[in-house]
């Protein structure tokens, strides 16, 4: 526990004076030098200016942000590797973790201490050097915090299940500006909680991942027509795989790539990224299905190191997109005939849709295991429209509004990692009643007064 001080907060204001005086670590504020750079997301389109980021050096700097942003009542974002659309408070405190990056590897027990600064592709290069892996997500530049929380539906989903379920312990600061050290034994609920109810229940400052034996995997991109056929083809064979095989699929008109034949620019294509848990005969055997469905656009299938998997990410590339996620339990040849029409009717200067397999190792924890509840869902889509003129925003949200309900089939479900501008309407399509009732106790237990709620919010219950 961090004790109180005596510093009077003055409701409603940034406590600029005390977290100088208080916090070890760096405090920005407009017109300081970095103050800008830290405020930079990888979504563009925002331009908040919190009164203060706060750069901590420790857990203890850690709870001492949040007792002073309890103090004060000002709003505490969370600013993690910067994907999230709630990392920013304009006007409020921003609490970035950045700075806190320590690493440690135990080859021999194959478990890791990360700190939530991290992000994936710093973990992974890492683990990478003693040959061993944590799942998480699809991108490099995420923070681990910010994914874990939510779940991790990653390249290795089928294989090892979500990053929460390598998740051995964390060490989070909750409201009452408590270190508190959770797992299986030490605060169990807690630990459920934090397993897939988001950023909802305290800072995360330290994690402890298991980490798996894998160096090299078969992986790379597939590129193949968008019709109809080879896009239920390919979601029927991606539900028939193996388990190591895992693959995130866009569907949109082809950019012009260099790999992609003149002629087939502004085409429907399928843009497969796919990642083989291995290497050798089995792994090719996996493949074979997918290439056979149509003559492939490019085919850069080969062994690569499993870091080969986050591709260089484009300094400086901040897109502005409408965007929707779903849970959906099939795409049939009806749901993938209507996808193309979607695209094709869009005016966005990037109309897409990605389709993710699930299932394997996913479905063999049970459903009230976490706080994630959708493990039993077959397939999870996106939909999203990049665009670049601000006055087209309510066209582009319209069109993703409207493709969503269109292949919405079955119970409605949505994953909390991907709720954006929509996260007020749909966060209780993140959780089963049962699941949202047992979050909200909890959440009244840890934080009553929902000082974490510049997020995906779940509300503390109210008193019987």
């Amino acid at each position: 526990m961090v004790e109180k001080t005596d510093t009077v907060v003055e409701p409603g204001t940034v406590p600029i004076a005390q977290l100088r005086a208080l916090v070890d670590g760096q405090v920005l504020v407009p017109g300081d030098a970095g103050y800008d750079e830290a405020r930079v997301v990888y979504l563009g389109g925002m331009d908040q200016r919190p009164a203060a980021i706060v750069q901590p050096t420790d857990a203890a700097a850690v709870a001492q942000v949040v007792l002073l942003a309890r103090d004060s009542g000002v709003p505490l974002a969370i600013k993690g590797g910067g994907h999230s659309v709630f990392c920013l408070s304009d006007g409020g405190l921003v609490l970035d973790l950045s700075s806190l990056r320590d690493l440690q590897i135990d080859q021999e027990s194959r478990t890791a201490w990360a700190e939530a600064g991290l992000t994936a592709g710093e973990y992974t290069n890492a683990a990478a050097e003693h040959g061993l892996v944590t799942g998480f997500g699809d991108t490099g530049s995420v923070g681990l915090g910010g994914i874990t929380v939510g779940g991790g539906i990653g390249y290795l989903v089928r294989k090892y299940g979500l990053s929460i379920d390598d998740l051995l312990a964390v060490e989070v600061v909750t409201a009452d500006g408590e270190l508190r050290r959770v797992d299986a034994e030490h605060e169990p609920d807690l630990f459920w909680a934090i397993r897939g109810g988001g950023a909802n229940f305290g800072v995360v400052t330290r994690m402890q991942f298991r980490l798996h034996e894998l160096s090299t995997v078969l992986g790379g991109l597939l590129v193949l027509p968008g019709t109809p056929e080879v896009i239920a083809g390919f979601v029927e064979q991606s539900e028939r795989a193996p388990e190591e095989l895992t693959s995130i699929v866009n569907i949109m008109p082809s950019p012009p790539m260099p790999f992609v034949p003149e002629e087939l620019h502004g085409t429907p294509i399928i843009m497969a990224m796919m990642v083989y848990a291995g290497e050798g005969e089995e792994a090719e055997k996996a493949f074979a299905p997918f290439r056979a469905l149509a003559t492939p656009i490019a085919d850069m299938i080969a062994p690569m190191p499993y870091p080969g998997i986050y591709p260089p990410e484009e300094e400086g590339y901040h897109p502005v997109a409408a965007a929707r996620n779903m849970f959906v339990d099939a795409i049939d040849l009806d749901a993938a005939a209507e996808i193309l029409e979607r695209i094709k009717a869009s005016t966005a200067i990037m109309p897409a849709v990605q389709i993710r397999v699930l299932g394997g190792a996913m479905t063999q924890v049970p459903g009230d295991a976490t706080a994630f509840a959708h493990r039993h869902r077959k397939v999870m889509v996106n939909v999203a429209a990049v665009y670049e003129n601000p006055d087209d925003a309510e066209t582009h949200t319209r069109w993703v509004d409207e493709f969503t309900v269109a292949l919405q089939k079955g119970v409605p479900g949505v994953y909390v990692n991907f709720l954006a501008d929509d996260s007020q309407d749909r966060i209780r399509e993140a959780y089963p009643e049962a699941t949202w009732n047992r979050l909200r106790t909890l959440k009244r237990t840890y934080d009553p007064t929902n000082l974490f709620r510049v997020n995906n919010n779940i509300p503390p219950a109210e008193e019987a």
